[in-house]
């Protein structure tokens, strides 16, 4: 695969997630030693990993998921005049919700501040986070995985650190899941021309 295909064909993989086959712990790690290459903030730490693969725990963790997801849309109507696209993403983000747990890895990306998270603008804090995620998601799409980029578990964060013993300072900033996938044609996503959303000089 070019890299100009990986970058336009690594989707958001959810109803394709294979739920029954196994993943090699050794292939997610290999993975993540290609997301620890991506660009970091200087002088800051590394992006963590916390992988589970417990089935008891990844039950656990889906549960919360389910709750999260629920509490997101409470009392929320889906927005009319959707797209066909836009309808499928709910859909299928909906399907994630309730197999999360099946899913045979999952992947938590988490920054360690030591301490609360600061005030303000924090662009330079996840800034090393999120380049490692995606990279991340790349890497498994070239060694044949799925996965999609979730953080609704988010609304109940304290839950799943105390679940994951995750320690005070260490912030989750996303939740891969992360499994091989079900058939083969991923296409670009359809996206609005590029003058539609270029700005030069000035807004």
């Amino acid at each position: 695969m070019t890299a100009d295909a990986l970058l336009t064909r690594t989707r958001s993989v959810r109803r394709r997630l294979d739920l029954t086959r196994p993943v090699p712990l050794s292939l997610v790690e290999e993975c993540l030693r290609i997301a620890q290459q991506a660009p970091c903030g200087s002088g800051r730490t590394p992006a963590h990993w916390l992988v589970v693969t417990d089935p008891d725990t990844r039950a656990e963790l889906g549960r919360i998921y389910r709750s999260a997801f629920a509490d997101q849309w409470s009392g929320r109507v889906p927005p009319t005049g959707l797209t066909g696209a836009q309808r499928r993403s709910i859909d299928s983000a909906a399907y994630l919700a309730q197999v999360l747990g099946e899913v045979p890895v999952l992947v938590l990306a988490c920054v360690e501040t030591g301490a609360p998270l600061p005030p303000g603008n924090q662009a330079a804090l996840w800034g090393t986070l999120l380049p490692a995620v995606w990279s991340y998601m790349l890497a498994a799409r070239s060694h044949g995985l799925g996965t999609t980029w979730t953080a609704a578990h988010l609304r109940h964060e304290k839950e799943v650190a105390d679940l994951l013993a995750i320690p005070e300072g260490i912030h989750q900033g996303a939740l891969i899941p992360t499994a091989y996938h079900l058939g083969t044609d991923f296409h670009p996503a359809s996206r609005p021309p590029l003058n539609t959303t270029l700005h030069l000089d000035r807004w």
